[in-house]
C-alpha cells in the first residue's frame, strides 16, 4: 500500500483557504438539498416519515413507540461496560466539568447613573437537544462533552438522538455516558432525520430550543436549515480537521500519528501540516503509509487522505498567517516558540500546544470541549461551553428621580429618529412626575 500525500508550494498569493477546502465546499452543497427535503417532509408527516427514513438509511424497522431507549436497554449497557472503560470515562466526566464548572459567569449589576440600574442574569436555554454521530464509531465522548455542560447550566430537559448500529441498537459505550451524565431521554434516530424530529418534534419525539453537536455534511447542513426557521444550534460542526503547526523540533513520528488521528473519523474528513522543512515534509509522507497499516481503519484513513495535504511555507514566521486563513476546528503546535506561535493564533477551534499535546487529549479526557467549528466557521465560532447553553438576559430598573434624569436624553434621541412615540413613551411619565410632587 503507497499511498502519497499532496504537497503545496505555498506563496502569499495562493488562496490557500479555497485551495485545502474547495472539495469540502462541494460536499455541503449536494448534501443541502437531501437534508433539506428530509426536513421538510418530517415537518409535515412527523413520526411516520422519521420511520421510512430510518428503515432507508440504517436499514432499521422500529414502530413509533419504540422510537426511544427503553430502561431494559440502558441495564443492558451497562452490563456491557467493562471496570477499565468506565474508570475511564469518570476521569473524562470529571476533567469535562471542573473545566466547565469554571465558565460560570456571575450575574451583574450596575448603577450606570443615579436611579438607573442595570441587570444581567443567566438562564439556561429550557430544553436542547443533542446528537451523537455513530455511524461508523460509538462517538460516547460527544455525549460527555454536550451533555456534562448542559447540566452545569441547569437545562431543564436534556434529550439525546444517535443512530443504532448494524444490531439495530444503540452502541452500549453511548448509552452507558447518556444515563451517567443525565440525558432525560434518547432517541434511535441519526443523520439529518434526528435533526428534523428535534427541531420541530413529532407525536413521539419532543422538541427542542436548541440542538448541539457534530456530524457529516448532511447532518451540518439540516442544522443550517432548522436554525433559520424554527430551532437554534450551537454552530456549525461538519466533518473533522486538524492542521498541524511544525518545524525541525517537532518528532515526525508524532506528527504522523496526529496527521492519520483525524482522518480515520470518516472519509469526509480532512488534516493538514503546515511546515518550512521540506525535509520534515517527506519524512512525514514516508511514515504515512507504515503508520496506516497498523490500524482497524485505514479504509477511512485512505479516503480521507484524499482530502489532505502538506503545505510548505517559504519561511517559518507563515505558519500562523496560514493557519488564521484555514480557521481549523483543531491546531496543533509543534514548534519550538510553540507557545508564542499560540498567542499569534486567532482563528482556531482548540489549539493543542507542544510534543507532547495530542488532539486525542481534547478528543476524550483532558477538560476542554471537542465540539468545534469546522470548514473554516472558527472565524466566527467558538466552540461549545457553559455559555453555549445559557441566555444573557438583561433587566433593567429606574426611579423616577433616574428617569428625571435620563428622559432628556431619551427625547432627545428619539426626536433625532423621528420616532415620537418613542419620546412621548419618557415624557408622559417625566409629565406624571412633576405633576404628582
Amino acid at each position: 500500500m503507497e499511498t502519497e500525500i499532496k504537497i503545496i508550494d505555498y506563496t502569499p498569493d495562493i488562496n490557500i483557504g479555497a485551495v485545502l477546502r474547495g472539495g469540502s465546499r462541494k460536499q455541503e452543497e449536494s448534501a443541502e438539498k437531501s437534508s433539506r427535503e428530509i426536513v421538510e417532509r418530517i415537518r409535515e408527516e412527523g413520526d411516520s416519515a422519521v420511520i421510512s427514513y430510518l428503515k432507508k438509511f440504517d436499514n432499521f424497522e422500529c414502530t413509533a413507540d419504540k422510537l426511544h431507549v427503553s430502561e431494559k436497554e440502558y441495564e443492558e449497557a451497562e452490563r456491557a461496560i467493562g471496570p477499565e472503560l468506565a474508570e475511564a470515562m469518570e476521569v473524562a466526566i470529571s476533567n469535562v466539568k471542573k473545566f466547565h464548572q469554571a465558565q460560570r459567569v456571575p450575574d451583574i449589576e450596575v448603577e450606570t447613573m443615579p436611579g438607573v440600574v442595570c441587570r444581567q442574569k443567566s438562564v439556561p436555554v429550557e430544553r436542547v437537544g443533542l446528537y451523537i454521530p455513530g455511524g461508523t464509531a460509538p462517538l460516547f465522548s460527544t455525549v460527555i462533552m454536550l451533555a456534562v455542560p448542559a447540566k452545569i447550566a441547569g437545562c431543564k430537559r436534556v434529550i439525546m438522538c444517535s443512530p443504532v448500529n448494524k444490531n439495530g441498537v444503540i452502541a452500549p459505550e453511548v448509552l452507558y455516558c447518556a444515563k451517567r451524565c443525565g440525558v432525560d431521554k434518547v432517541y434511535k434516530i441519526g443523520g439529518a432525520t434526528a435533526i428534523g424530529a428535534m427541531a420541530f418534534g413529532t407525536e413521539h419525539v419532543e422538541k427542542v430550543d436548541k440542538i448541539f453537536g457534530p456530524g457529516n455534511s448532511y447532518v451540518t447542513a439540516a442544522k443550517q436549515y432548522v436554525s433559520k426557521a424554527v430551532c437554534a444550534i450551537d454552530m456549525p460542526a461538519g466533518p473533522s480537521e486538524v492542521m498541524i503547526l511544525a518545524d525541525e523540533s517537532a518528532n515526525p513520528e508524532f506528527v504522523t500519528a496526529d496527521f492519520i488521528s483525524q482522518l480515520e473519523h470518516g472519509p469526509e474528513s480532512q488534516a493538514v501540516l503546515v511546515t518550512a522543512s521540506r525535509a520534515l515534509a517527506e519524512k512525514v509522507s514516508k511514515l504515512f503509509t507504515g503508520q496506516v497499516t497498523e490500524l482497524g481503519r485505514k479504509g477511512y484513513i485512505l479516503e480521507s487522505a484524499k482530502n489532505s495535504s502538506i503545505v510548505i511555507v517559504p519561511q517559518k514566521k507563515m505558519l500562523s498567517e496560514v493557519a488564521n486563513i484555514y480557521a481549523p476546528e483543531h491546531l496543533i503546535i509543534a514548534t519550538e516558540d510553540c507557545d508564542a506561535v499560540a498567542e499569534e493564533i486567532t482563528n482556531a477551534g482548540s489549539i493543542f500546544i507542544g510534543n507532547y499535546t495530542p488532539e486525542s487529549a481534547g478528543d476524550y479526557a483532558s477538560g476542554t470541549n471537542h465540539t468545534l467549528p469546522t470548514g473554516g466557521w472558527a472565524v466566527s465560532y467558538s466552540g461549545v461551553n457553559l455559555s453555549s447553553f445559557v441566555k444573557r438576559i438583561t433587566l433593567q430598573k429606574i426611579s423616577p428621580e433616574g428617569l428625571l434624569k435620563l428622559a432628556p436624553s431619551i427625547e432627545t434621541m428619539a426626536a433625532a429618529e423621528g420616532l415620537d412615540g418613542h419620546k412621548r413613551a419618557a415624557g408622559i411619565r417625566v409629565e406624571s412626575i412633576r405633576k404628582n410632587r
